[in-house]
């Protein structure tokens, strides 16, 4: 049969295939907005510009028809709340850090990072390929939540003191504002361990309602202008070596979502996250730099320090899998891909970083 005698028989012109084909296309890309909040202030360009990343790319890929609006901490949710917001459904997603949320259960700081953890590669390759991702969500769906990757920080700076600590007896006492589980960590050296939001930070410690604070690295680091009221700058914050952050996605919501809507967020926050770690790579040295200008004065934790959070930070570990165990299955995980990643790290990654390290110009 000719074509055009084909379309006088089925009476389909242009019109009639395009009115059958418009209700197939609405059904597979519907208008969808979700609104976004996040533990960052906007200031923070890249912890608040990953949500933003991701936000830009789900738009970009769906032209627009999946939009979703970030908004900073505070702004609709507290910082420190997101994850509530979305597991009731106030919002339908949240960009925020894991461990934020470790007093619901300490297994929340697997999804962020543990203290004496795998380096931020590790960490992802666990997630991605190691179980990491089916292991946590696992436990994130006792609180109607989905997990995506939206973000690593990389290892992060060791924090602001007003006062050198040289010993492990120099914690004790010490108001330190330090995030997740790692403050348990830090109260069995005596410290007393403060939890307060990116934006709520400053203020704090120059009143002196802290004595020290640790936040990511000298790019936000510089943003919140620490070094003016806490000179000495630690390294290396053993507490988190390379951190994811998380989107949460509503677990109603993301199951409503079409499929291909499903992979587009994923690969979105898979882009943020790539995206994230280059711009840390890229933003922290020069601004190391201009702290040092300003007066910052860099120290390494001593090896006594080092051994003796090390040491306190196995026992939490022991202790908290004894009891928990949902934590003693991530742990266990996490650390059995960790140990072997590390044994490969050891023979060829770290003797090329420490040669080029000795051999890089200033």
């Amino acid at each position: 049969m000719k074509r055009r005698d084909f379309i006088k028989v089925t009476g389909l012109g242009a019109a009639g295939v395009a009115t059958l084909a418009a209700p197939a296309i609405a059904q597979t890309t519907p208008e969808i907005k979700w609104r976004m909040p996040t533990s960052w202030p906007k200031s923070l360009d890249t912890l608040y510009g990953g949500a933003e990343m991701m936000a830009k790319m789900v738009a970009e890929a769906t032209d627009n028809k999946f939009q979703i609006q970030t908004f900073a901490g505070g702004e609709i949710v507290p910082g420190l709340q997101v994850l509530d917001a979305v597991q009731n459904g106030t919002c339908e997603i949240g960009h925020t850090a894991s461990y934020y949320y470790f007093g619901k259960d300490p297994t929340f700081t697997f999804g962020s990072a543990v203290p004496f953890g795998p380096n931020m590669r590790i960490n992802q390759a666990w997630y991605m390929l190691g179980g990491g991702r089916e292991i946590l969500n696992e436990f994130y769906k006792k609180y109607n939540v989905v997990s995506l990757l939206a973000g690593n920080t990389g290892c992060q700076m060791g924090g602001w003191f007003r006062k050198e600590v040289k010993t492990p007896q120099d914690f004790s006492g010490l108001k330190f504002r330090i995030g997740g589980f790692a403050g348990k960590v830090m109260a069995k050296l005596g410290a007393v361990p403060q939890q307060i939001a990116g934006g709520d930070i400053y203020p704090a410690l120059e009143k002196g309602t802290i004595d020290a604070a640790e936040w990511v690295g000298p790019y936000d680091d510089e943003k919140l202008g620490f070094v003016k009221v806490a000179p000495h700058y630690y390294f290396p914050g053993w507490w988190e070596g390379g951190p994811m952050l998380l989107a949460f996605v509503n677990q109603d919501k993301w199951n409503a979502l079409p499929k291909h809507y499903q992979s587009i967020l994923e690969q979105a926050g898979h882009y943020a996250n790539n995206w994230m770690m280059a711009k840390y790579d890229q933003s922290n040295p020069p601004a190391l730099r201009r702290l040092l200008a300003a007066g910052a004065k860099l120290h390494p934790f001593s090896p006594e320090v080092m051994q003796a959070c090390f040491k306190a930070a196995k026992e939490l570990h022991t202790e908290v899998s004894a009891t928990n165990a949902d934590f003693k299955k991530v742990y266990e995980s996490l650390t059995a891909f960790s140990n072997n990643g590390y044994q490969w790290f050891q023979v060829a990654e770290v003797g090329y970083d420490n040669f080029m390290a000795r051999n890089s110009q200033s």
